[in-house]
């Protein structure tokens, strides 16, 4: 995971952040996990708390197993 911050009024501000999974899986769960990767966001907790007020982007790399 990666964060900017920027000052805003002598104040620390998150304005983005990067998060970057790294997944273990079998070449032929590429197409579930591409799926997952693009709906997740919607029934992560952490995202839907702060989306309005942080940039968040993700995306993954497979390594096969």
């Amino acid at each position: 995971m990666r964060g900017e911050v920027e000052l805003e009024d002598k104040v620390l501000v998150i304005k983005r952040i990067h998060v970057l999974y790294h997944i273990k899986a079998p070449q032929e769960a590429r197409k579930t996990i591409e799926r997952v990767h693009q709906i997740h966001a919607r029934f992560c907790p952490v995202y839907r708390s702060l989306y309005k007020s942080i940039d968040i982007t993700t995306e993954y790399r497979l390594k096969d197993v």
